[in-house]
């Protein structure tokens, strides 16, 4: 009975904010500099018709499919495991097997649709293509000089990596990234590029040198702070993508029955917009510390 009550009373509120928001808008229209007043009730009486129309689509939605079951809140760093033939993986490396098949899929069909027909003046889906390589291109050399293109090639696959494990939660599984395993080993393989590239640039005598400088009192601390390098970068990586995660489920739950609509906004943000941050991030320190290696 209550919720019959809300959605009528929010089907008259609407109705009376849509009449109120055009009188509103005559009202400005009528006057070549409109008042902050009047342009303040323009804009209130559309507030108005949001929440009321807001609350009568949650409770018709309540009234249709039943109200969401209250859940509690677990928050598990550990991921599930599961069986698959006689082998106990976690849902971690499947996962990531699929975002890998995935992006195999893409580049066969790009490279097997687009590549053989590229032409100098690029259009469409070569566009974009050409338009990716050189940004990471351009980034790699503005931001690691002499540094090769290898680490472009290296760096472009792990954000699109990256970024293909945020699109998995959109489907409603637990992002790879928010594993700290995953993130750990995309450290330490970071890690080895770091010093493959600093001993590439001056050699084992001149990349240990280079740890003791300017004196060789600060040895034991850069040897200290350089073996912190994957432990930062993994767990960075995984605390903002877990977070990301735990905020989603509050959110969830904080709305209950009113999680329509604001849940998928607040998503484009935490599942789109948050992970694309976050890939870039780890490209940008990893080249910081390639610089570093190297110079």
């Amino acid at each position: 009975m209550t919720d019959l009550i809300i959605i009528i009373v929010s089907l008259l509120v609407a109705a009376v904010g849509f009449m109120w928001h055009k009188k509103a808008s005559a009202n400005v229209k009528a006057v070549e500099k409109p008042s902050k007043g009047l342009k303040r009730n323009k804009k209130y009486s559309m507030y108005l018709i949001v929440i009321a129309l807001y609350a009568f689509t949650t409770k018709v939605i309540a009234a249709l499919f039943g109200k969401p079951q209250a859940k509690s809140i677990e928050v598990h760093i550990p991921v599930p495991r599961v069986e698959v033939f006689g082998l106990s993986l976690s849902t971690t490396v499947i996962i990531t097997w699929c975002i890998m098949a995935v992006l195999i899929i893409i580049a066969l069909i790009i490279r097997i649709t687009l590549i053989p027909h590229l032409k100098d003046e690029p259009k469409g889906a070569q566009n974009v293509l050409e338009l990716m390589i050189e940004s990471i291109l351009k980034y790699t050399k503005s931001t690691a000089h002499g540094v090769g293109e290898f680490l472009a090639s290296y760096l472009f696959t792990v954000a699109i990596f990256l970024i293909g494990c945020a699109c998995t939660e959109m489907f409603g599984f637990r992002t790879p990234a928010s594993d700290i395993t995953l993130t750990g080993a995309l450290a330490i393989l970071t890690f080895f590029i770091i010093n493959i590239y600093g001993i590439k640039s001056k050699g084992v005598i001149g990349r240990i040198k280079s740890l003791a400088e300017p004196t060789p009192v600060v040895f034991p601390i850069r040897i200290i702070t350089d073996m912190a390098v994957p432990v930062s970068l993994a767990c960075r990586l995984f605390g903002n993508m877990l977070g990301g995660l735990v905020v989603m489920d509050l959110l969830y739950s904080a709305l209950g029955g009113y999680a329509v609509g604001i849940p998928s906004v607040a998503g484009l943000y935490f599942n789109v917009f948050h992970p694309l941050i976050q890939a870039f991030i780890f490209v940008t320190l990893t080249l910081t510390f390639i610089n570093e290696a190297t110079e």
